[in-house]
């Protein structure tokens, strides 16, 4: 009779351990960075009505990695809110850098962008990080909502950290998903993470990987023609923006009529199309029937545009 030796079979509980040791795959799970991506829109959406001048969030990176070395990262340089995902029975960690904070402070209290960065690595004041927390909130609403469909959960707020060996979500060794999303406002931006422990994202994984392209939803074509005609017969108003330049307010107080201001521009230089401070398209300058006219030759990627700025600060 032939033995079989079940201690080399792993149980029910053992799984997530298998499961740990391993690994997530970030690939393999598309709706987690639908997650991510919808975190970063409703922030911008949230993030609107406190400051007069545009700021523009996009995801920059998901990966995984050792909570500990994670944290070891961030040391120094962030502001981190610890919440209790109450319905995944873990902790979640939220930050910003100080080019973020430094960046929020400036453009909700009404900045434009000229004051010099701030470069000392100086304690955070109490104005910042209440403001911190302000911005912690909103990114938890925001979370709970990208994951609503996912795992619903609630997110209690414990504690704000600044010193990252004082954050405790989960052992230093076990692994975690943290993602990077970037803030653009005034011409310069900072950032915010998220960590997750792969403990509180296991039991969601198959959710997680499921693929919406595979899935048809049914749609009412009487209801999208007229939403696209309405959409269509909105006014908006096209700015065509050939150059830039910098003026401090002493320079605006000594412009005088008939003086000539210099562009850094020639005809042959690509103008910007844009549309409620939005980018949309690089254009051609030229002339008809008596009039400048602009045409256009190409998309501004905005996606990437951001992205850039923020690798070459």
């Amino acid at each position: 009779m032939m033995s079989i030796d079940t201690s080399a079979v792993p149980v029910p509980r053992d799984i997530d351990r298998l499961l740990d040791a391993a690994g997530l795959s970030i690939e393999r799970l598309p709706m987690l960075r639908l997650a991510i991506d919808r975190m970063a829109t409703l922030c911008a959406d949230s993030f609107r009505p406190m400051s007069a001048s545009p700021a523009y969030f996009a995801p920059s990176k998901i990966a995984t990695g050792r909570i500990g070395d994670i944290l070891d990262s961030y040391a120094g340089n962030v502001v981190a809110a610890v919440y209790h995902a109450v319905d995944w029975d873990s902790r979640i960690l939220l930050g910003l850098d100080r080019n973020f904070l430094f960046t929020a402070v400036e453009t909700v209290f009404g900045g434009d962008g000229g004051e010099p960065r701030v470069e000392e690595e100086r304690p955070f004041s109490m104005l910042e990080l209440r403001l911190a927390q302000i911005v912690f909130e909103q990114a938890a609403n925001a979370l709970r909502a990208s994951f609503a469909s996912v795992a619903d959960t609630s997110f209690k707020f414990e504690r704000i950290e600044t010193r990252m060996d004082f954050v405790s979500i989960g052992r230093p060794r076990n692994l975690a998903v943290v993602a990077k999303i970037g803030m653009k406002a005034l011409d310069r931006g900072g950032e915010m993470f998220v960590v997750i422990p792969q403990a509180a994202l296991n039991p969601m994984r198959q959710s997680l990987a499921r693929d919406l392209s595979s899935e048809v939803s049914a749609r009412d074509p009487r209801w999208t023609r007229q939403f696209e005609n309405e959409i269509r017969r909105t006014e908006v108003t096209l700015r065509a923006t050939l150059s830039e330049r910098q003026f401090t307010l002493g320079d605006i107080a000594d412009l005088r009529v008939g003086q000539v201001l210099k562009l850094q521009a020639t005809p042959k230089s690509r103008v910007k199309l844009e549309c409620n401070d939005e980018a949309l398209f690089w254009c051609r300058l030229g002339q008809g029937e008596g009039h400048y006219t602009v045409r256009v030759e190409d998309l501004v990627d905005q996606q990437q545009e951001f992205l850039d700025d923020l690798v070459s600060r």
